[in-house]
C-alpha cells in the first residue's frame, strides 16, 4: 500500500485508478458490468478534479495507479452513534456491563462531568478517529435532558460548524418518552427543530427499562409524533433494546404512523426484543414497519455486548433483531456503530469497516453478500436524506477507501489498518488520534 499511496499523492488532480474490485451494490450507472460470485465488479475509475468523471470495466484505462485488484468502496456512512458520552469508560465504567448498569453509569457522569468543554473535547476526538477510518456522514443521539440539552445541542451545533466539509452531522434527541409530555416536552423539540435536527426517544419510561408498556403508553406515544408533526421533524426512535417480550413498542409506532398518515421519515434502532417474540406477532409488526416505510438501523456490537448479560451465565442470544425478515419484506436495514467506549459498550472506535466486519458474522450477512454492503453505506445515506453518499457513481466526490484485499474473505479477515482513505480524490493524512490526548479532559471532570 505504500507504493500506492505514493502513486495517488504524485498523480495529480486527473488520473485513473485501475483495477479495482467495487461492490456492484455500491456502483451507481454502470449497467452491464459482469459481477463475481461475491458480487463483486472489477473496474477502473477516473478521477478528475476531486470527483468521480468515469467508471470503466478494468482493462479500459491507459495508466494510472493500480489497486492490483484490491477493492475500493465509497466512503462509509455511520447512521447511529452517541458522540456525546463517547470515551468516558476511563472515569465511568459500567459495574456489571447490564443494561441498568450503563444507564446508572451514565446519569452519574452526565451530572457531575458533561459541560460542554468536556462534551466537545470528547466528541472531536470521536469524529477524529471516525474521520481517519474514512467515514463521511455520521448520525448522533443526544441525551436531551433539561436543564442539560441547551448545552448539548449547542455543543453540537458548534462540532456540526466545525466538521463542515470533512463530516456531515447530524443529530437526534434522546431521552425516555415521558420525557416529552407538558411543557419539557415542547422545550425539547423546539430545540431540535430550532438546531435542525432529528426527534428522537426511547421507548422506555424514566428510571425504567424497555419491558412491559404502561397502560398510558399510547397517548404519550400520539403526543410525541404531534410534537414531530408541528414541527416538521422527522423521528430517530430507540426501540424495544432488551429480551423481555412485553416490550413490543416497534408494533405501536408502525400502526400510529400509519393512523396518523405520518410523512416524514421514521427510523428504529435497536428493536432486540422482536427477535423473542411469537412468530406470529413478529410477522405482523414487520408488515406494519414496512407498510409505514420505517427504516431500520442494527447496532450489532452494542447490542451483543448488553443483551443477555447476567453475571456468571454464559448468553443464550446475540440481542439483535430479525433483520433477514425485515429485509424480505422489503425494508431497509442498516448496521451502525452506536457506543464507543462508554458504559453502554466498553469498546469500539468509529470505525465502519469493523462494524459490517462485526455485523457480517453476528448477522450471517454472507453466503451470498448480495447487497449487504450497502448497510455501512447507501442505505443509512439513504436513511439520513443524504443521496449524495454513500455510493461510487459519476459526478459524486471522490470520497473512496482503497483495499489491499481483493475479495471479501480478505476484507473481513483483518481489521484493514493499512486502508488508504481518499477524500476528493487525494489520499488523506489524518492519522488516528492517542489515547493520550483524553487523559486531561477524563481527569479533570
Amino acid at each position: 500500500m505504500d507504493r500506492l499511496r505514493a502513486a495517488l499523492d504524485g498523480a495529480g488532480s486527473a488520473f485513473w485508478l485501475r483495477d479495482a474490485r467495487a461492490p456492484a451494490a455500491l456502483l451507481a450507472g454502470t449497467p452491464g458490468l459482469p459481477t463475481d460470485g461475491e458480487g463483486l465488479a472489477r473496474i477502473d475509475l477516473r478521477i478528475e478534479a476531486g470527483c468521480i468523471a468515469a467508471i470503466a470495466p478494468a482493462g479500459s484505462a491507459p495508466d494510472g495507479p493500480s489497486l492490483d485488484g484490491g477493492q475500493v468502496w465509497p466512503g462509509l456512512v455511520d447512521g447511529h452513534t452517541h458522540i456525546d458520552k463517547g470515551h468516558i469508560w476511563p472515569r465511568m465504567p459500567n459495574p456489571d456491563g447490564t443494561f441498568g448498569g450503563a444507564i446508572g453509569a451514565v446519569m452519574a457522569d452526565r451530572g457531575a462531568n458533561w459541560s460542554v468543554d468536556d462534551m466537545r473535547a470528547r466528541a472531536d476526538f470521536a469524529l477524529r478517529a471516525a474521520y481517519a477510518h474514512g467515514t463521511v456522514a455520521l448520525r448522533t443521539h443526544l441525551d436531551s435532558y433539561m436543564p442539560h440539552a441547551p448545552n448539548a445541542w449547542a455543543m453540537f451545533r458548534a462540532l456540526r460548524d466545525d466538521w463542515a466539509g470533512r463530516i456531515t452531522l447530524q443529530a437526534s434527541s434522546i431521552a425516555p418518552l415521558d420525557r416529552f409530555a407538558g411543557e419539557e416536552g415542547a422545550e425539547l423539540a423546539d430545540i431540535v427543530a430550532d438546531s435542525g435536527g432529528v426527534l428522537g426517544m426511547v421507548t422506555r419510561l424514566s428510571g425504567g427499562i424497555h419491558d412491559e408498556m404502561p397502560a398510558d403508553f399510547q397517548p404519550m406515544l400520539d403526543r410525541f409524533f404531534a410534537l414531530a408533526e408541528d414541527r416538521g421533524l422527522a423521528l430517530d426512535l430507540h426501540v424495544d433494546e432488551s429480551g423481555e417480550t412485553g416490550a413490543r413498542a416497534l408494533r405501536e409506532i408502525a400502526a400510529t404512523a400509519l393512523r396518523r398518515g405520518f410523512k416524514r421519515p421514521i427510523q428504529c434502532g435497536h428493536c432486540c426484543a422482536l427477535s423473542l417474540q411469537p412468530d406470529a406477532f413478529a410477522e405482523e409488526t414487520i408488515r406494519l414497519c414496512a407498510e409505514a416505510g420505517i427504516a431500520i438501523i442494527v447496532l450489532p456490537m452494542c447490542n451483543m455486548y448488553l443483551q443477555d448479560r447476567v453475571p456468571g451465565r454464559t448468553p443464550r442470544w446475540r440481542g439483535v433483531t430479525l433483520v433477514h425478515e425485515m429485509r424480505a419484506a422489503g425494508i431497509t436495514v442498516s448496521v451502525a456503530s452506536d457506543n464507543t467506549r462508554d458504559p453502554f459498550y466498553a469498546y469500539g472506535d468509529l470505525d465502519m469497516v469493523e462494524v459490517f466486519r462485526a455485523a457480517t458474522r453476528i448477522l450471517h450477512l454472507d453466503h451470498p453478500f448480495g447487497d449487504w454492503p450497502r448497510a455501512a453505506a447507501a442505505t443509512p445515506a439513504g436513511a439520513m436524506g443524504l443521496p449524495d453518499h454513500g455510493m461510487i457513481r459519476p459526478g459524486a466526490a471522490a470520497d473512496l477507501i482503497l483495499f489491499r484485499a481483493r475479495v471479501m474473505t480478505e476484507l473481513l479477515s483483518r481489521p484493514q489498518a493499512d486502508r488508504i482513505v481518499l477524500r476528493a480524490g487525494r489520499v488523506l493524512s489524518a492519522e488516528l488520534p492517542d489515547w493520550r490526548e483524553l487523559d486531561p479532559v477524563l481527569t479533570s471532570g
